[in-house]
């Protein structure tokens, strides 16, 4: 019953800025951790960043120093900030969210980075 709304993605030019959003709905008390992952036509889905219940956060070394994982707690909702967007970031993002009961994903988002 839960559901995980995705938003924010779009078309920007190399160097520019997204945030991309994951509202969370329904009956989620507590979990293990929130995530980003893409996954660009052709390839496998990637990992991107994490953030823990704890606000501890990682990074894939593609986008470390450049995105920033977020989540707001009243709002229930996580974000990806990415800043200096390469055409190599490419691809649809997908939120996910673990639980002590079961894994759940967003719908997608597709961000494009292009000149």
């Amino acid at each position: 019953q839960v559901q995980l709304v995705e938003s924010g993605g779009g078309l920007v030019q190399p160097g520019g800025s997204l945030r991309v959003s994951c509202a969370a709905s329904g009956s989620i008390f507590s979990f293990n951790y929130m995530g980003w992952y893409r996954q660009a036509p052709g390839k496998q889905r990637e990992w991107v960043a994490t953030i823990t219940s704890r606000g501890l956060t990682n990074y894939a070394d593609s986008v470390k120093g450049r995105f920033t994982i977020s989540r707001d707690n009243v709002k229930n909702t996580a974000y990806l900030q990415m800043n200096g967007l390469k055409p190599e970031d490419t691809a649809a993002y997908y939120c996910k969210v673990v639980t002590m009961v079961q894994t759940y994903w967003g719908q997608g988002t597709q961000v494009t980075v292009s000149s």
